[in-house]
């Protein structure tokens, strides 16, 4: 979760470090003890019971098609798929044998072949338990994925190294955290704003430190999510209660609803902005507090305000691309949805207002809101952190920087574009000092 955008940050002032200690270790503290005090520990509404029906794995051997029988519908066949599939059963009482199965049929129906890995259903009949027949359900789909994942893994830890392994590690505990507190918590009945809050705090924590590192940049980055996290649940609660969103706006919900009465849907919509918003979320503050930590590297001449004008320009631009990358990003995803609206022969004004449209356009704007309030909040208080103890014991004690005329600002954000030596003429190796 968040894109590595960090060089080898500088140590900070003893005295700063001590204050982002103060401020940072009682709020992971605050954020430890809340998630205890919701932690689900049962007694909340249990799921509606579904029937276990058997699923055994197989491979398709034979495939025989046919017309179809006349229906209704159809006086003279030819509607949909006809025929017989022919199975190799790998588990269940038939393992070892050839079964035979109805050619799927149907709205996403699986289309089979021969040697197709595909999943049986058994079926019994009621009336006669000794009777009993097969379905295809789906493909099998392991291997594949397993593979996919273990590409993305490579490819991450191929290119970001030490680094790559740590946001693997990161993305594990984050959904290590939504699988064993976020999701039961919501499921034994705890109000879900809460819980998002609290578990989207663990994960900030969490991964960022362990992907970026324990350092006053880091904690700059944390402390900027967290403020944004707060506006963005102030924003979700008021622009949902404003727009009068009960939580029912997707076919989703209503199934919950079903099988989980007690679920608060509400409650649950504002948890899903919350997460949502998180993965963004870190990624613009650890942008903001690399760009203030460069800057002032770069040229130390540069005042609190510079730094932050200068950086907040980068920051524009890049919520400017990323408020484009969600509004896609929400696009995708509901391709179905928008389909739907461009067949509704309802007025644009009144499709646009509905419940489950609405949804998503609060959902959309809040999260942008969020990230928008993020850019001044993480950059004013790097800025501070970054200029802080430039007169001041620490900085007496510190080396000088080399020897160089006076730079302008237009100088020191040219210097970004520079390799290495060009931005740290003078200094060799890594600069990333832990704290």
């Amino acid at each position: 979760m968040g894109a590595d955008h960090t060089r080898p940050a500088l140590a900070a002032p003893p005295g700063v470090r001590r204050l982002l200690l103060a401020t940072v270790v009682p709020l992971f503290v605050l954020t430890v003890l809340a998630a205890l005090v919701l932690w689900p520990r049962g007694g909340g509404p249990e799921p509606a019971e579904a029937e276990n029906v058997p699923r055994h794995h197989g491979t398709v051997t034979r495939v025989v098609t046919e017309p179809c029988p006349p229906t209704p519908e159809a006086p003279e066949g030819g509607g949909g798929r006809c025929g017989t599939v022919t199975v190799a059963a790998e588990q269940g009482p038939d393992a070892g044998r050839q079964v035979e199965t109805p050619i799927p049929d149907g709205p996403g129906a699986p289309r089979v072949e021969v040697g197709d890995e595909v999943i049986l259903v058994e079926l019994t009949d009621p009336a006669d338990p000794s009777v009993k027949a097969y379905n295809i359900a789906e493909h099998q789909r392991a291997t594949p994925l397993i593979w996919l994942v273990a590409l993305f893994a490579a490819a991450i830890v191929a290119f970001g190294r030490w680094r790559g392994l740590a946001a693997l590690g990161g993305l594990v505990a984050s959904f290590a955290i939504l699988l064993g507190f976020v999701l039961p918590g919501i499921g034994a009945g705890r109000s879900p704003l809460p819980v998002a809050i609290v578990g989207a705090a663990l994960i900030m924590f969490v991964v960022l430190y362990l992907t970026h590192g324990i350092t006053a940049q880091t904690s700059v980055a944390v402390l900027g999510t967290l403020g944004s996290l707060v506006v963005t649940g102030v924003l979700g609660t008021l622009a949902t209660a404003a727009t009068h969103l009960t939580g029912f706006g997707s076919e989703d919900a209503t199934t919950l609803s079903m099988f989980q009465g007690g679920v608060d849907l509400h409650g649950l919509l504002l948890a899903g902005i919350i997460i949502g918003s998180l993965g963004v979320l870190d990624d613009v503050t650890v942008t903001q507090a690399a760009t203030v930590t460069e800057l002032a590297h770069a040229n130390p001449d540069l005042s609190r305000r510079q730094l932050y004008r200068a950086a907040t320009r980068v920051g524009r631009a890049h919520i400017a691309s990323t408020v484009n990358t969600i509004v896609l990003a929400y696009a995708g995803a509901s391709l179905p949805l928008l389909l739907l609206l461009v067949a509704d022969s309802r007025p644009v004004s009144e499709i646009l207002t509905s419940e489950f449209l609405a949804q998503e356009i609060v959902r959309s704007a809040v999260a942008t809101l969020g990230l928008i309030a993020a850019v001044p909040l993480t950059t004013a208080l790097a800025a501070v952190v970054a200029t802080a103890g430039r007169r001041g014991p620490a900085a007496e004690a510190s080396p000088p920087p080399p020897d160089r005329p006076p730079a302008a600002r237009g100088e020191a954000l040219e210097a970004l574009g520079g390799t290495p030596a060009e931005r740290w003429p003078g200094r060799r190796g890594s600069t990333d000092v832990a704290w």
